[in-house]
């Protein structure tokens, strides 16, 4: 048996070193136990020295999640991390790509839990001042799920680069001296103030920014979840914000007048019967659809668009207001970050088939706008009738499913994006389907570090989309 020693928790270089020297001697993964210098066993014995190291490569890709996922908090990551290079070194070059292979699964699951416990530091933590004799230092209090700080503390230097602040976590601690990142043991919530004037500040800005017609509770903690509102300063303010809500909305209604009504393009006409052939049959029969109530208030049914042969096909929630009006998908704010992102992604828009689970726009008119709502399964249901048609008729070896509207639009169940996000999810013997975000998801962040964060792992998402759909 072979006992690996690494210096701490999240030693990628120590654990990267050591795999590469025993993957080329043949040691089997359940032959080798991994620890950290704090719990290691005092008989454990350094690993044999590098085999053909020269001439052992692995995918980047492999290195990637390695990375990310060295950072949860699992006794097992090393293992785990280990059993796959080792069988990408003993000839299954392509096993990242085989979605269902338990041990993939399972690291994937690690790198996606740790990634969300990223976004949330950068979002949730806060910092408050303390006067030091050498200036005013800023320190911030979080408690993460995973081993992530070390691998976060260069963002914030990059974005704090100008002041002195120190990180505080339990298990340890990050200190920028205006020059230098230096780590440190973990610490406790008592070690942060209580108050300071950032409180003030931070309660104010939620409370300009909080928009109490659009405020949906469950969504609100599914995204800023209650074990962090004790850290947030502006966290205070939300019992009032949600009590007042209603009579706030009430309020801005009265305060603006309601639009007219926009001009119809197509007159009532019947459900179709059957199911034509041809994109452009289908089209002008979907441009007819009376299948649900949408169609009241919509300006025109929007309808897919793009190469009849496309390899691979976009499907979003419903059109937005700007669709609405030119009667094409993706053309409003969402569609152009889209398009931005695709090119960035090295994908032609012109060779893709794009399209959305519900071809009305559903709105709730406001003021002089009209606000998007989304769809329910119900209306979901019955544009299938017109989805799964396009998608009979292009036959798309991948189709990307954009949030959660359309995933649960193709895959028939609800979705919960973080936890399928990235995974390959066949369909058929020649089709499948890949879940990200929506695009509209990325204008509606607050944080502007955190929108290009997202933004980033979106056009790799496409980037992966397109390597599946060849």
């Amino acid at each position: 048996m072979m006992h690996v020693v690494l210096a701490h928790e999240t030693d990628f270089a120590g654990w990267r070193t050591a795999a590469r020297s025993l993957a080329p001697a043949g040691v089997q993964p359940q032959d080798v136990v991994w620890s950290v210098r704090e719990g290691a066993d005092l008989l454990a014995v350094p690993a044999p020295p590098p085999v053909g190291a020269a001439s052992f490569s692995v995918p980047r890709a492999l290195l990637e999640l390695a990375e990310t996922a060295v950072q949860a908090r699992d006794p097992e990551r090393f293992a785990l991390l280990y059993t796959l290079l080792f069988r990408v070194h003993a000839g299954e070059r392509h096993l990242l790509d085989q979605a269902t292979d338990p041990t993939v699964h399972r690291v994937s699951g690690l790198a996606r839990s740790v990634r969300r416990d990223t976004d949330k530091m950068r979002a949730f933590l806060r910092f408050r001042e303390v006067v030091e004799p050498e200036g005013t230092r800023h320190v911030g209090w979080f408690e993460p799920e995973h081993y992530i700080l070390e691998a976060n503390a260069p963002f914030f230097v990059r974005r704090f680069a100008t002041m002195l602040w120190s990180i505080l976590t339990p298990y340890r601690s990050a200190h920028w001296d205006g020059e230098t990142l230096s780590f440190g043991p973990g610490a406790d919530r008592t070690q942060v103030p209580d108050d300071d004037a950032l409180e003030a500040y931070w309660r104010a800005y939620y409370r300009s920014i909080f928009n109490p017609a659009r405020l949906k509770v469950a969504a609100m903690t599914s995204e800023m979840p209650r074990k962090y509102w004790k850290n947030l300063p502006e966290a205070a303010a939300i019992p009032t914000l949600i009590r007042t809500a209603q009579q706030r909305t009430a309020a801005m209604v009265e305060q603006t007048p309601m639009p007219s009504r926009p001009p119809r393009k197509s007159a009532p006409l019947p459900v179709p019967e059957g199911q034509p052939a041809g994109l452009a049959a289908i089209a002008q029969e979907a441009a007819r659809c009376r299948r649900c109530p949408l169609w009241e208030r919509a300006t025109q049914t929007v309808f897919g668009e793009g190469a009849r042969d496309a390899a691979m096909m976009l499907v979003g929630e419903q059109p937005g207001d700007q669709e609405d009006l030119a009667g094409r998908p993706f053309v409003g704010p969402a569609g152009q970050l889209l398009d931005r992102a695709l090119q960035e992604a090295g994908i032609d828009r012109t060779r893709l088939y794009v399209t959305n689970a519900v071809k009305h726009f559903k709105f709730e008119p406001r003021g002089k706008r009209r606000i998007h709502q989304k769809p329910d399964s119900g209306e979901i249901a019955a544009c299938k009738f017109w989805l799964d048609q396009e998608l009979a008729e292009v036959s798309p070896r991948l189709t990307v499913l954009l949030g959660a509207s359309a995933a649960r639009a193709v895959l028939g169940r609800a979705v919960t994006i973080w936890r399928e996000r990235g995974r390959a999810i066949p369909l058929s013997a020649n089709a499948t389907a890949f879940v990200t975000v929506h695009p509209s998801f990325l204008l509606r962040l607050p944080d502007e570090a955190a929108k290009r964060h997202e933004y980033a792992a979106f056009v790799r998402d496409l980037r992966e989309a397109a390597r599946l759909a060849g």
